[in-house]
Protein backbone atom coordinates (compact mmCIF):
# COMPACT_ATOMS: atom_id res chain seq x y z
CA UNK A 1 0.00 0.00 0.00
CA UNK A 2 1.37 3.38 -0.96
CA UNK A 3 1.65 6.32 1.38
CA UNK A 4 -0.97 8.29 -0.53
CA UNK A 5 -3.42 5.38 -0.26
CA UNK A 6 -2.84 5.20 3.51
CA UNK A 7 -3.52 8.94 3.85
CA UNK A 8 -6.67 8.52 1.76
CA UNK A 9 -7.75 5.68 4.09
CA UNK A 10 -7.45 8.04 7.03
CA UNK A 11 -9.11 11.08 5.44
CA UNK A 12 -11.95 9.45 3.47
CA UNK A 13 -12.13 5.66 3.87
CA UNK A 14 -14.82 4.85 1.23
CA UNK A 15 -12.86 6.63 -1.48
CA UNK A 16 -9.75 4.61 -0.64
CA UNK A 17 -11.51 1.30 -1.38
CA UNK A 18 -13.36 2.48 -4.49
CA UNK A 19 -11.36 0.18 -6.79
CA UNK A 20 -11.96 -2.92 -4.62
CA UNK A 21 -15.59 -3.46 -5.61
CA UNK A 22 -19.09 -2.27 -4.81
CA UNK A 23 -19.63 -4.51 -1.78
CA UNK A 24 -16.43 -3.38 -0.14
CA UNK A 25 -17.30 0.27 -0.67
CA UNK A 26 -20.72 -0.25 0.91
CA UNK A 27 -19.26 -2.05 3.93
CA UNK A 28 -16.61 0.61 4.52
CA UNK A 29 -19.22 3.34 4.02
CA UNK A 30 -21.47 1.75 6.65
CA UNK A 31 -18.54 1.42 9.04
CA UNK A 32 -17.68 5.08 8.45
CA UNK A 33 -21.27 6.12 9.14
CA UNK A 34 -21.18 4.16 12.41
CA UNK A 35 -17.99 5.92 13.37
CA UNK A 36 -14.93 7.33 11.71
CA UNK A 37 -12.47 4.98 13.44
CA UNK A 38 -14.18 1.72 12.33
CA UNK A 39 -14.27 3.06 8.77
CA UNK A 40 -10.56 3.85 8.83
CA UNK A 41 -9.72 0.43 10.26
CA UNK A 42 -11.88 -1.28 7.66
CA UNK A 43 -10.28 0.64 4.80
CA UNK A 44 -6.78 -0.10 6.07
CA UNK A 45 -7.56 -3.81 6.41
CA UNK A 46 -9.03 -4.00 2.90
CA UNK A 47 -6.08 -2.16 1.36
CA UNK A 48 -3.49 -4.26 3.20
CA UNK A 49 -5.05 -7.52 2.06
CA UNK A 50 -3.03 -9.11 -0.75
CA UNK A 51 -4.91 -9.87 -3.97
CA UNK A 52 -3.27 -12.81 -5.73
Amino acid sequence: MSCSRAILCILFPPLAVLDKGCGTVVIVLLLTICGWVPGVIGALVVNNRDRK
